[in-house]
């Protein structure tokens, strides 16, 4: 009980500092992808990329652009991985194995930051800043560009499906959105303590009579922008619970902050792209109380946790930092499990059973609650999408949503991305459960060890990229499957949104009718939210049932 007047001070610092920053954000994120201008440091870039910012792409086109730039990631950053022992400030660190290599790339161009690996032991400066640093501010650009398009092709009036210039939107999140951010983010985070430095392993005497390698390096510039950008990709092994990536409390609030900032922000840019700001708050508002029962369900389980231990303590401390705290770190566990993060500052696989299962939950709901830069936005259009349907279905009219007609084709893009994911995570954790190689890399039998294997399939296929720290990821196996689920979970709804986008954007705006079911009352804030919870349940209910719900119960 010692922990709630804290714990509620927290939340209430956190909500009205997003309250003070979403709405500026949105503003300056529907201005980027709106605006007709190019700054002059974008002119250069177009000219250095050779492409025209302000020819208007089809939504194939559009789609070609990203899979081509992130398959270009992908190679350089396996390329990078291989060659590590040969550039500079490699710390004397080995190459990385081709699967661990191929595993890393896909991981930081989907934004997924999976970690096989323990980043202090096994990259080099080079790597950490010009590979996954940087990958962390293109592969958030990715998703945000997309969810432009998204908007545009729900706000235009009829055309050939053109939703944009990715190449602009691209250019413009990361010039103008990411870089500034991030960079205050960074100076912000040394003040807190965060180490940012070039220095190599330093010995020191452990109290033991020990010897340790600690590495410094550059931390702040990277953890800025990995929850700036929902990346998650710690530094360290340790992530966000390492002192030298998250020293304080206030540096633990900072970083929940930078995870939901964005997210949040894009459905308040979406009510300004498509001229009607009510729907945009109507989004933010399922996001907001989505996020909201997450973190009272987990808070509640970490500080009321079963046995006589956590009672005594007042909470189940296992695998928590304790200058965090038990409601800290829930705190956490939700937001990044709610966005596309998976950064932790605690160890998931020590969260109690029901704790647990809301985490995995989380990544379930499709991660909308706020969900990722880009991704989470999108997601929550599409179950919008859902929700006008089923409800035009109820009362026998054509449904519409921002006077956009849903019809046959538009259903059909509809349900291949609301069923893409939960095929990817069903048949990855059956390949996983099943094979020799996927039994191998568990720790746990029984109930918990079932949650591990899911816990891992759901987090790749969601591209969250938080993990159970009791399985054994770093094989030939987990690798290659982790690293397709990482990579169809990404690009397969991405291609099916864009050709949404086309659909819509070929579509006259509609009038609204008197039929017309109004999208942004509190009716639909309340439908919304429960179409999300029941196609997740329908789908997960079993094998949350064998897992997290038989643990808790035994």
């Amino acid at each position: 009980m010692s922990e709630i007047v804290p714990t509620l001070l927290q939340v209430a610092v956190l909500v009205a500092a997003l309250a003070l920053t979403v709405p500026p954000l949105g503003r300056l994120l529907a201005h980027a992808y709106t605006s007709p201008r190019h700054l002059a440091v974008e002119r250069v870039t177009y000219r250095v990329l050779r492409v025209d910012p302000d020819a208007d792409q089809h939504w194939r086109t559009y789609a070609m652009s990203v899979l081509g730039f992130s398959l270009v990631g992908v190679l350089v950053l396996f390329a990078f991985g291989r060659l590590q022992q040969h550039l500079p400030l490699s710390l004397g660190f080995a190459a990385l194995p081709p699967d661990g290599a191929w595993n890393t790339a896909v991981s930081f161009v989907t934004n997924t930051n999976w970690q096989w690996y323990s980043g202090e032991a096994a990259l080099g400066h080079l790597m950490q800043m010009s590979g996954l640093t940087v990958q962390n501010f293109l592969s958030a650009g990715v998703g945000m560009a997309v969810a432009a398009a998204f908007a545009r092709g729900l706000a235009r009036r009829g055309g050939a499906g053109r939703v944009g210039n990715f190449w602009a939107d691209l250019v413009r999140t990361v010039l103008r959105v990411l870089l500034p951010i991030a960079l205050v983010a960074a100076v912000l985070l040394v003040a807190t303590g965060v180490v940012q430095n070039l220095a190599g392993p330093h010995l020191v005497d452990t109290l033991t009579g020990g010897h340790q390698a600690i590495t410094g390096g550059p931390v702040a510039s990277q953890e800025a922008i990995k929850e700036l950008g929902t990346n998650g990709g710690g530094f360290y092994n340790a992530n966000s619970a390492h002192p030298f990536e998250n020293p304080t409390p206030l540096s633990n609030l900072f970083e929940i902050f930078l995870i939901l900032l964005v997210p949040f922000a894009m459905a308040w840019a979406f009510g300004l792209i498509v001229g009607d700001r009510r729907q945009g708050v109507a989004v933010l508002t399922v996001m907001g109380l989505l996020l909201a029962v997450s973190v009272a369900l987990l808070t509640w389980a970490e500080m009321a946790g079963p046995g006589t231990a956590p009672q005594l303590a007042q909470g189940a401390l296992e695998g928590k930092e304790q200058r965090f705290g038990t409601a800290g770190s829930a705190l956490f566990a939700a937001a990044t499990t709610g966005t596309s993060t998976g950064a932790v500052n605690t160890m998931h696989d020590s969260l109690t059973a029901p704790g647990g299962g809301v985490a995995l939950f989380n990544m379930m709901l499709g991660e909308i609650a706020p969900g990722g830069v880009g991704s989470g936005l999108y997601g929550m259009l599409v179950l919008a999408v859902v929700t006008v349907f089923l409800c035009g279905l109820m009362v026998g009219r054509t449904p519409e949503y921002l006077g956009k007609k849903i019809g046959q084709r538009e259903i059909v893009l509809v349900a291949a991305y609301v069923l893409t994911t939960p095929v990817l995570v069903l048949v990855g954790s059956a390949v996983a459960l099943t094979a020799s190689d996927g039994l191998a890399g568990l720790q746990e039998s029984g109930p918990h060890g079932l949650t591990e294997a899911v816990y891992a399939v759901t987090s790749a296929s969601n591209n969250n990229g938080s993990a159970f720290g009791g399985l054994t990821s770093g094989t030939p196996f987990w690798n290659t499957l982790l690293g397709l689920c990482m990579l169809l979970g990404r690009f397969l709804p991405m291609v099916v949104v864009l050709a949404l986008a086309g659909r819509f954007a070929t579509q006259p705006r509609l009038p609204a009718g008197a039929g017309t079911l109004p999208t942004h009352r509190p009716l639909f804030v309340v439908l919304l939210a429960g179409v999300a919870l029941v196609v997740v349940g329908l789908t997960y209910v079993p094998v949350l049932a064998l897992g997290p719900i038989v643990e808790s119960l035994s």
